[in-house]
């Protein structure tokens, strides 16, 4: 008969051959385990057999009683050693089916010996009382052994013929039909004991089987349970430990051989007591926490404290049978990380100073802190940093600015507030304050540290710094406005003089405010084409005919009227637009100059920020090539600005200009550093001598001598030289007298004119005869 059993997921048939050892040797176990039993019965037998043999005088019944007597003590004994071979370890599958030959083979050959025996005392005598003894003792002991021995289906298979099948035998020698239907009625209840004793072996596997699964799973939720990252306490009903886990016991610092099953809360933290893990002053509180939840009283966690510095988080779950289990966490390693996290959201990973967040955060609380006693914040900014990371580079730029730190710490007291606000600006929040002139006194002691040397990894920097200053409730209550106003204040500051510091004043709100208006303004003229370009022209000397028209960006204001390029210009340029209204400009001149007479050129100024943010070459190409002009009635004009950044690539630049045609003249000269080695090293066409080197021209000699120099140096080096800003005869009549000077420009001949103006005076195509006929 076949059955599946399940071991380990698998379908395998329950045939002892093909069990694994920790099934079958259970089994077998089986068979060795009641060695009193056997004992019992092996003498039970031996006595029957030696009371026949008295009976009937029979030496082969002696001989029978002997054999089974040794035998018994043989397999007595060998029970004992199967034993202490099981008590020494693990064993293999071979030497647990060796061990079950070994009983198969004593059982059989004891069961054999009690089946000839019955089938001799049948052949020696028909005494009922030997008769009946044989049968009587054979059955029993077969019922016994089938009872005792259904572990293993071969031993009960193996008694039942060796004994079984004597017996039934010994019962047909007599003959008669009542010998013949006892030996009938044996047969059937053999075959009884055999069923029998397969269900009983049958249901012994499935509990072998069964223990084995709940070991199995013992001891996997063992494993699971102490490899568990928390710790772990169950309570049971009455809030008495059911289960802990080595890590709950590492947690709380208890010894791992003491079983605490059974151990109420308050001894458990008892013992956390006596392990050091937490003070004895905190054993009432920790234990009434830990009984207050488990009563379903409160469902919160908490957390101790250790001694040691840790911090134990402990969580309840509530079970269905009144149970609660309680998980410890350590989180200490969690705490510290969070503590490091809020540290970097709140404070500057460079500096170690507070960020912007947290300088807002402690603002609120200085002011609210303050009432209406005066607060001071001040903007703090690094003049020259920028250099620095240039030429130091950004490692060396990051170490100067944990000095500037280092030295703002000494600086202010305990109660004011350093922070970092980003980049190279710093804010200082000064309270308790008596007036202004505190906060004025700390201003300069900023500005004057801050200007001292340092050294940055072995070189020697020096920058400065320049400070706006706000304050509160003077100027405003909140830390935004504050803020705001500050930044301003810092901003007219730069303006007016680096190195310095400066309150905030209404004014600057004011002209904020009218910058703002004129950006948004910009804008929207930009985008609405609200730009005109005036023309003013350059007269020739010589053949006294207009040469060249300048032109000029104007804008009028639809409300403001008129604005000048002075306002305008810069604003463009910090807002980026200037680029974008540079190319307009050159479209339209060349547009315009395309309805000159053929001899007038239209010149274009650039201005530095347009030269480097643009590809001017590709500017000048694409205007030329959208309006038809010729590229030697292009003329752009420069100042020495544009050279300050890069000399070497503007250079390369001004050169692919003269390439394409282009001529190119340097504006202004005599305004900045007018090196000479400008003139010599550049392509230059043109030289505009500035407008300040006509002060005193009429009555200085200097002043002349100083002009006709620099034109005739110019003129020598073959460039054409013109002189701007003519207001008068006298200024003109000089100029003039001068051969190496071939343009004027100037409110003498002609203001910068609209479009449709300075036409009207090119069809004249001559100067007033009044100007230059004088001069002639």
């Amino acid at each position: 008969m076949r059955r599946l059993i399940r071991f380990r997921g698998v379908q395998e048939p329950a045939k002892t051959r093909d069990l694994p050892v920790e099934i079958y040797a259970p089994l077998v176990d089986s068979l060795y385990s009641e060695r009193l039993v056997l004992l019992i019965g092996s003498v039970a037998v031996s006595l029957a057999v030696l009371t026949t043999a008295f009976k009937v005088a029979s030496t082969e019944i002696y001989l029978l009683w002997g054999g089974m007597v040794a035998l018994g003590a043989f397999r007595f004994l060998d029970i004992g050693r199967y034993n202490r071979r099981r008590r020494a370890g693990p064993v293999t599958i071979k030497e647990v089916k060796g061990w079950e030959m070994r009983y198969v083979a004593g059982a059989a050959a004891f069961a054999a010996m009690l089946g000839v025996w019955c089938v001799v005392a049948y052949s020696l005598t028909d005494d009922p009382y030997v008769r009946m003894v044989c049968i009587a003792a054979t059955i029993a002991y077969l019922i016994g052994v089938s009872g005792r021995n259904f572990g293993s289906a071969r031993v009960v298979a193996v008694l039942l013929l060796s004994a079984g099948v004597p017996v039934i035998v010994a019962l047909l020698m007599p003959g008669g039909a009542y010998y013949f239907f006892s030996a009938v009625l044996l047969s059937v209840f053999f075959l009884s004991l055999k069923f029998i004793s397969d269900r009983l072996r049958r249901t012994l596997l499935d509990a072998v089987i069964s223990a084995r699964d709940i070991a199995v799973l013992a001891t996997r939720f063992d494993t699971a349970l102490n490899n568990m990252p928390h710790g772990l306490c169950m309570f049971d009903a009455s809030r008495r430990v059911v289960v802990t886990n080595r890590r709950l016991r590492e947690l709380l610092g208890l010894s791992d051989t003491i079983d605490r099953k059974g151990e109420t809360v308050r001894e458990l933290a008892i013992d956390c007591v006596e392990a050091g893990t937490i003070l004895r002053t905190e054993l009432d509180r920790v234990a009434g926490e830990i009984d207050l939840r488990l009563r379903g009283e409160e469902t919160k966690g908490f957390t101790i404290e250790k001694r040691d510095g840790r911090a134990l988080d402990l969580t309840f779950q509530s079970m269905a049978n009144g149970g609660s289990v309680v998980l410890v966490e350590d989180i200490t390693e969690r705490r510290l990380a969070e503590a490091r996290i809020s540290h970097l959201a709140r404070y500057d990973a460079l500096t170690g100073l507070p960020n912007r967040i947290h300088l807002r955060e402690r603002m609120e609380d200085t002011l609210a802190a303050a009432g209406s006693q005066p607060v001071a914040v001040m903007f703090v900014d690094l003049d020259q940093f920028k250099q620095v990371n240039d030429t130091l580079g950004h490692p060396r730029g990051d170490l100067l600015l944990r000095l500037v730190a280092e030295r703002l710490r000494r600086i202010v007291r305990s109660s004011d507030i350093v922070a970092r606000f980003g980049g190279d600006e710093f804010v200082i929040v000064q309270s308790p304050l008596s007036n202004a002139e505190e906060a004025a006194a700390l201003a300069r002691r900023v500005v004057q540290s801050l200007s001292e040397t340092y050294d940055v990894d072995g070189h020697q920097v020096v920058i400065g710094a320049t400070v706006g200053i706000a304050m509160s409730p003077r100027d405003a209550i909140g830390p935004d406005h504050l803020l705001k106003i500050a930044d301003m204040a810092l901003y007219w500051a730069k303006s007016d003089q680096r190195g310095t510091a400066r309150f905030f004043e209404p004014e600057m709100d004011i002209r904020a405010h009218a910058r703002r208006t004129l950006e948004l303004d910009l804008r929207h003229a930009l985008v609405n084409n609200s730009f005109q370009v005036f023309y003013q022209p350059l007269f020739d000397l010589k053949t006294k005919r207009i040469s060249t028209c300048e032109a000029l960006l104007r804008w009028p204001h639809p409300l403001r009227g008129m604005i000048s390029p002075a306002e305008f210009i810069p604003v463009a340029e910090e807002m980026g637009l200037i680029v974008e209204l540079g190319k307009w400009v050159l479209r339209e001149a060349c547009r315009t100059c395309m309805t000159w007479p053929g001899g007038v050129r239209v010149a274009v100024n650039i201005s530095a920020n347009q030269f480097s943010r643009g590809d001017i070459v590709e500017v000048v190409k694409d205007a030329l090539h959208e309006t038809g002009l010729e590229a030697n009635r292009l003329e752009i004009e420069i100042t020495e600005s544009v050279l300050f950044q890069n000399t070497r690539a503007a250079r390369a630049t001004l050169r692919r200009l003269r390439e394409i045609g282009v001529r190119v003249s340097l504006d202004d000269f005599g305004t900045g550093y007018s090196s000479l080695s400008y003139l010599q090293s550049l392509p230059l066409n043109k030289v505009k001598i500035d407008r300040s080197f006509l002060e005193d021209l009429e009555t200085g000699e200097r002043a002349l001598i100083l002009l006709r120099g620099v034109a005739q140096l110019s003129a020598s080096l073959g460039l054409q030289v013109t002189v701007e800003g003519i207001e008068t005869a006298e200024q003109l009549a000089l100029i003039a007298a001068e051969d190496s000077i071939t343009e004027a420009q100037g409110w003498l001949f002609a203001p910068a004119l609209p479009q449709k103006e300075i036409s009207a005076l090119l069809e004249r195509s001559s100067v007033a005869p009044q100007l230059l006929g004088r001069v002639a």
